[in-house]
């Protein structure tokens, strides 16, 4: 199976919350959580389990148009490796 294919989800352990304070979006986890920031929130949006690493990449080209699809696709990937690294998704890539 191709890593392009992969639905990414996030794991049960992991929360996207907005906070008020920052008026940031927060990814949280048992005893921490990471600042997102709006690139990252859209990408964090997409891991439902619905979508593949190229469907995300696809719409996220379409979102920030003025991004070529190669950079976008290496972003998702890249910011989809750190998340599975901190065991923050199911179906990871």
């Amino acid at each position: 199976m191709s890593l392009m294919t992969v639905r990414p989800r996030l794991s049960r352990k992991v929360r996207l919350r907005f906070d008020r304070h920052t008026g940031r979006h927060l990814l949280l986890y048992p005893e921490a959580g990471l600042e997102l920031n709006d690139t990252a929130t859209a990408i964090v949006c997409l891991c439902t389990g619905a979508w593949t690493i190229d469907d995300m990449a696809e719409q996220l080209t379409r979102a920030y148009g003025d991004a070529s699809p190669g950079e976008i696709t290496r972003a998702v990937r890249e910011f989809l490796d750190v998340l599975a690294d901190r065991g923050l998704l199911d179906g990871a890539a």
